[in-house]
């Protein structure tokens, strides 16, 4: 596998749904309310439930893993949110490679829904074996 600074990585689009929200909220163990219980989201100024950060992260993540495969490893991946993701809606993920040294890259990762910008960030990867630059 080659991998240059430049390369994107195609566009993954994710339905969010409900369950997502309330699974990743579980899951992370983060029982805020808004995450959860559509009126007490509404109370708070939401039309409905988010997603959390940490589901967020999470698919940042994913994304990044399930283009460079199995093999890779994550070493850090730092976001910054901001449009809510709220159920029925789709996020569509892209990516492109930022920096390359051996076997380390730095994935750009951008996230956007019908609101708009859901995510910003970076994901440094330890790529599989066999990678070059």
């Amino acid at each position: 596998m080659s991998v240059r600074v430049g390369d994107e990585l195609p566009p993954l689009e994710i339905e969010i749904t409900r369950t997502l929200i309330v699974a990743g909220a579980i899951a992370s163990r983060d029982h805020q309310d808004v995450h959860h219980d559509h009126e007490a989201a509404r109370q708070k100024g939401s039309p409905d439930v988010f997603m959390n950060i940490l589901t967020t992260n999470g698919l940042v993540g994913r994304y990044v893993t399930d283009h460079f495969g199995p093999a890779a490893v994550l070493r850090g991946v730092a976001v910054r949110l901001g449009a809510p993701n709220h159920p029925g809606d789709t996020m569509v993920l892209t990516g492109r490679v930022e920096e390359v040294d051996g076997r380390t890259a730095v994935v750009r990762v951008t996230g956007d829904n019908g609101v708009g910008r859901h995510v910003t960030g970076t994901v440094k990867v330890t790529l599989p074996e066999g990678a070059r630059p």
